[in-house]
């Protein structure tokens, strides 16, 4: 089932939005906010942006020497703290500390995240981009709800990508244990599972005044693309040969700050008050893409895959029997 509310609001805002607009007269002083990947790229702006605005914010990183140079100034470094996703027992151990010094969480932001990377496998053998993207995620935000509950009014904002129009969750094969790993393939389908995981926890947590809201960024030069070639980068029609932007990503593509901007509206919009269990795009709601584009210019809308309720629970379900069985 696709939610009613799969369709565009005409927000008043668009795809160079700045943070600066999304935020005007919020205040977030009474505010706590957790925001994996927040010390790198779009994460960072997101950071920046919510802490000016008054809101304590933590950041659990897996670099935790790069996360406190590079968030040096912009929040106590008693707020950053080690965290792997690949790794569930130190995820884990961060949502314990968190819990226990803390009644509520008002806004959590899963924003790290891995993509294209070559074939890793992680804990149990599990696929590297879906344990990093979607498991470690899942036990960050599963081991916080009862905080978010708390909260009275919560929000999750889950980063998923237009790349998750790449692959459905591949339900035979999920880890390729079977088939020969593909990393967009795989990539496709941790974006795919980013999106579905907002979709269910919306459904179990709006009677709790909680909401949950997947967002496509849009199209950013950050660290994310540190797997890619320059030639591979050329041949997706980014990059000119030389490595400057190709004239399609000029026009189309958003700086780091503007691509924080749909995490922030979703995040903090008082149009989003009564509705979840959406996709986002550029500080909109998504509208539903019927056709899926064969290349890798596919920049708008959302596949029904990414935000098919029976999906998000099917999900739901399945990654806690990953985890259980291993």
């Amino acid at each position: 089932m696709i939610s009613q509310h799969q369709k565009p609001l005409m927000s008043g805002f668009g795809a160079k939005t700045e943070p600066s607009e999304i935020l005007e007269n919020i205040n977030l002083a009474d505010k706590t906010v957790i925001i994996t990947g927040g010390y790198s790229g779009i994460g960072l702006e997101t950071t920046k942006a919510i802490k000016a605005n008054g809101a304590r914010v933590l950041i659990p990183a897996k670099r935790l020497d790069v996360a406190t140079k590079e968030l040096s100034g912009i929040i106590p470094r008693e707020d950053i703290f080690e965290m792997d996703l690949a790794d569930l027992s130190s995820v884990k151990s961060f949502t314990d500390s968190f819990n226990s010094a803390n009644n509520t969480l008002d806004i959590l932001i899963n924003n790290a995240g891995i993509m294209a990377c070559p074939e890793t496998r992680v804990y149990k053998n599990w696929e590297s981009q879906f344990a990093v993207n979607q498991i470690g995620h899942f036990v960050l935000t599963k081991e916080l709800m009862n905080s978010m509950k708390n909260a009275k009014k919560s929000r999750l904002v889950s980063l998923s990508s237009s790349a998750h129009q790449i692959s459905a969750i591949r339900w035979d094969d999920v880890h390729f244990n079977n088939a020969p790993y593909e990393k967009w393939a795989a990539y496709g389908q941790s974006k795919t599972a980013s999106s579905l995981l907002a979709i269910e926890f919306d459904s179990q947590m709006k009677e709790f005044g909680g909401r949950g809201f997947s967002v496509h960024p849009g199209g950013i030069l950050t660290p994310l693309q540190r797997h890619l070639a320059n030639e591979e980068m050329v041949a997706l029609g980014w990059k000119k040969e030389d490595g400057t932007l190709s004239d399609m990503a000029a026009k189309f593509f958003k700086s780091p700050s503007q691509g924080s901007s749909t995490t922030l509206w979703c995040a903090t919009s008082s149009m989003l008050e009564n509705m979840g269990g959406v996709f986002c795009e550029n500080c909109d709601v998504a509208e539903r893409k019927v056709n899926l584009d064969e290349s890798m210019t596919r920049f708008f809308g959302v596949a029904d895959w990414a935000v098919d309720s029976d999906d998000a629970r099917k999900l739901w379900v399945e990654t806690e029997k990953m985890i259980k069985n291993n």
